[in-house]
């Protein structure tokens, strides 16, 4: 099995292991179940678990994937990009919408319980500034950054790539990624702020 595959990474075909796991929709539905009861059951700590979690995750997959393997990357040849991209889409399509979703709701959730939402001018303006920064990520990940990565990886695995349409979504995509650096520092700045007390 070893040597088939790294004679189809070698020659730039894709492997049969390389496919969506659709399984992995079990543990994306057990942490957004997890989410939910600890939004329900008003446990402080277990909210403020998940969304820290949830946050730390999102923001060190981002920053790591646009300043570390993004370069990387694009200074490969191609059947090592092309090996890479069908193995890591198939697992981020799951990852990243999921922190997208949890990170944002739990820290909507812990604000309304700390009484952050309810903070009268100037003040409020970090928590506007929050709630921006976050819509911006997660619509731009769901919207964008997805759709994007599966059109990617679809095009990966057939037999005769397009280089052409790849580079093409690749520019875009590393644009965005690069912004979403700089709003993922922009938030980590905000949280820092919520932490010490506005």
């Amino acid at each position: 099995m070893s040597a088939t595959i790294t004679d189809n990474a070698a020659a730039g075909a894709p492997d049969a292991d390389v496919r969506i796991d659709w399984r992995n929709l079990y543990w994306v539905a057990l942490v957004l179940v997890l989410t939910v009861a600890s939004i329900v059951y008003g446990n402080d700590w277990a909210l403020n678990f998940v969304h820290v979690i949830s946050g730390l995750l999102w923001t060190g997959i981002d920053l790591f994937m646009g300043f570390v393997i993004g370069p990387i990357m694009r200074k490969v040849a191609f059947p090592v990009r092309r090996a890479v991209t069908v193995r890591l889409m198939p697992r981020m399509m799951f990852i990243l919408p999921t922190l997208a979703i949890v990170a944002p709701t739990t820290g909507w959730f812990l604000a309304a319980r700390y009484g952050f939402t309810g903070l009268p001018f100037p003040e409020y303006w970090w928590m506007a500034a929050a709630l921006a920064i976050t819509t911006i990520l997660s619509v731009q990940g769901l919207a964008v950054l997805l759709p994007t990565n599966i059109r990617v990886y679809l095009e990966m695995r057939k037999p005769e790539p397009d280089g052409e349409k790849i580079a093409r979504l690749m520019r875009r995509y590393v644009r965005v990624v690069a912004f979403q650096g700089l709003m993922q520092v922009a938030i980590i700045v905000i949280m820092a702020r919520f932490a010490t007390g506005i």
